[in-house]
């Protein structure tokens, strides 16, 4: 089976090569056979690597230690359903789960738009193909997922501990997905440069396929953060780790690409900020990869220190080298003819935002990179932590929060601040009156209070617009419920982009509330006594201990009360993994809307005592409800013009 899983892998390698220079050839002798010939391969390319992935994974479920992947991933005690998330644990499974991945979304970008953007298609493809030959090419000759040992071990090492999580089944597949499908707008945008074809060809295209790898990877971002609250044990969720930074950079560039891109498509203007944005997104991506493959910079996310990373690193160079090349070579028809016409302007606010996105995902950069000066310029490695960023980045937000505020409701072209100041009155006198009553509430914290009131702010805004509409329709004699569905059906992109705009202010919600308000507290308990943490009141009832295959499991019984309201019996668990000389915790969470109740078991005391770090996080929940609003808001800004006509 590895035998095939490698055939396979070398066939995929030979025909991108063939795929890429077909579709340059095709397109500069004028061969429209050639062309479609190329586009087949591509098609191939996707075939041959699931093929490929089955081999890897027949390999994982047949115990053939002879494969030193499946040797260094997986074991006979391993429970079967970690077959898959054993198959992407390492470097050379996951390039081929990326490989797989960026296949896959080729064949689909290809076929949908080989008709709509038949001039650029081929230049789009060629691009395709070199990021693919890339990944194939290190897969074959550095990182063979298939290679063998000249024995036959009588077992495994097992999987990493940490990775039999739930969100492991989904938060990597998701997160490199994410990251590879930046691949796809990028090539829409060398493609158009490269075929001189630099007005609006590839927007439609770069929009949609924009907003799907933000989506993704902002998911993947979003699930990661989920695993390290309830795995890691040490009851945050961000904690701005590199490999974290390096996945969060290229959403806030393309966060910046979608929104610059509407001015585009409604003003023809910002065509050669575009262009910056999407190479810049994509260089983000590739270091990324670079940190996460075993980069100078140490994180717990990344895949252990190796030279592979140095390649990433080397093909981020040559792509942002060549790329900015051929931007400057098209200088002049990057140009746009029109020009901002007032500062007050929603073009402005589009601007202002790229500037302030950008300026996030720089000052982030520079965090990640600061060891590597410091060690180069003092002899001494000097690291940055949450301060740093919360700092720097801390105020940009809010001025983008602000942002995203008032720019949908700036008129184009041009506008006045008595305009704004009429369109945003409610939402402002909303804000004005949150700051009150949560003052009197007893928030005190400047930068709490400025958080709650923008979020409020925007969420007024939103509000306000569906209400106009909908009360707009229903007096026409439509009911409330097809006056809903009718507005959001007659500008799906507006709609959905609000819907968004409400996902990020449940993100705001969480983040501020766990930032500024979290209490946590250490206790030491013997069975049946209790301690107090606010108003909740935890008894230890039991801990038990149980010997399994690969690890020794410690379970510790606790009861919570309110008051005198019994509130449930929570279990935590704690692990500890000789094979690995590792240890993980799994904490008991009580969550609600309010606030979540964690509770993280520490090491068992004399007489069957136990330690126990309690935190209480205000509003976390909200941030996991962000997830499922934002997919929903894209999926209708994406819906289909004719779907929703036969709606």
């Amino acid at each position: 089976m590895a035998e095939l899983g490698n055939i396979t892998l070398f066939m995929a390698l030979a025909v991108s090569v063939y795929s890429g220079l077909g579709s340059v050839l095709g397109a500069t002798r004028s061969s429209p056979l050639l062309v479609e010939s190329s586009y087949k391969a591509t098609y191939a390319i996707s075939l041959l690597c699931i093929v490929s992935t089955a081999c890897l994974v027949g390999s994982f479920v047949t115990n053939d230690f002879q494969v030193q992947y499946v040797a260094n991933h997986s074991s006979r005690a391993m429970d079967v359903q970690y077959v898959w998330v054993a198959f992407y644990a390492g470097n050379e499974g996951s390039l081929l789960f990326i490989a797989l991945a960026l296949s896959i979304l080729c064949t689909i970008a290809i076929y949908y738009r080989r008709i709509a953007s038949e001039d650029i298609m081929p230049y789009v493809n060629f691009v395709l193909m070199l990021v693919m030959l890339f990944f194939l090419a290190v897969m074959a000759f550095l990182a063979n997922p298939f290679d063998k040992f000249e024995f036959t071990p009588l077992d495994g090492q097992g999987i990493n501990p940490l990775l039999t999580h739930p969100g492991m089944f989904i938060h990597p597949p998701v997160l490199m997905t994410g990251l590879i499908s930046f691949s796809i707008p990028f090539a829409f945008g060398m493609g158009s440069m490269i075929s001189g074809r630099t007005r609006d060809e590839w927007v439609d295209a770069g929009r949609t396929w924009g907003l799907v790898s933000w989506t993704l990877l902002g998911i993947g971002l979003l699930l990661g953060s989920w695993w390290a609250y309830t795995i890691l044990g040490w009851g945050g969720y961000w904690a701005w780790d590199p490999v974290e930074n390096a996945g969060f950079m290229p959403w806030i560039a393309m966060t910046a690409f979608i929104h610059s891109i509407m001015v585009q498509k409604r003003r023809g203007m910002f065509r050669m900020w575009n262009m910056a944005l999407i190479i810049i997104a994509f260089a983000f991506a590739q270091f990324g990869m670079f940190i996460n493959r075993g980069g100078p910079v140490p994180s717990v996310h990344s895949f252990g220190q190796s030279t592979l990373g140095w390649i990433f690193l080397l093909f981020m160079g040559c792509t942002v080298v060549i790329s900015f090349a051929i931007f400057f070579l098209r200088y002049k028809s990057l140009k746009s003819e029109e020009n901002l016409e007032s500062a007050v302007s929603r073009e402005s606010a589009f601007l202002l935002n790229n500037l302030m996105l950008l300026a996030v995902s720089f000052v982030t950069l520079w965090g990640v990179i600061f060891p590597l000066i410091s060690e180069l310029t003092t002899g001494e490695i000097i690291t940055v932590g949450a301060p740093f960023y919360n700092q720097v980045n801390g105020p940009l937000f809010l001025g983008l929060i602000f942002l995203m505020g008032i720019a949908p409701y700036i008129p184009w072209r041009r506008s006045s601040f008595g305009v704004i100041r009429r369109a945003l009155f409610y939402p402002s006198m909303l804000s004005v009156v949150s700051i009150v009553i949560l003052f009197l509430f007893g928030i005190r914290e400047i930068f709490a209070l400025i958080s709650f009131s923008l979020c409020l702010f925007v969420l007024g805004g939103i509000l306000q617009e569906w209400f106009r509409g909908i009360i707009s329709r229903h007096q026409l004699g439509e009911n409330y419920l097809v006056a809903f569905v009718n507005l959001v059906l007659s500008n799906r992109p507006r709609y959905g982009g609000y819907i968004v705009h409400l996902a990020v202010v449940c993100l705001a919600l969480g983040v501020a509330g766990s930032s500024f308000y979290d209490v946590q507290r250490d206790i030491a308990l013997s069975p049946g006594e209790s301690a107090a943490i606010r108003d909740y009141s935890l008894k230890y009832i039991s801990n038990e201990v149980t010997d399994r295959v690969d690890r020794v499991e410690t379970r510790a019984v606790v009861e919570v009360y309110r008051a005198e309201d019994f509130l449930g019996t929570y279990t935590t668990k704690r692990s500890y993994y000789p094979g690995f000389n590792m240890a993980s915790t799994r904490a008991a969470i009580r969550s609600t809307l309010v606030e979540d109740l964690y509770i993280i078991p520490g090491e068992l005391l004399e007489n069957d005592g136990a330690l126990f770090r309690v935190r209480i996080n205000p509003l976390v929940m909200w941030m996991w409800i962000a997830g499922p609003i934002l997919f929903l808001g894209v999926l209708i800004a994406l819906w289909p013009h004719r779907l929703s006509r036969n709606t």
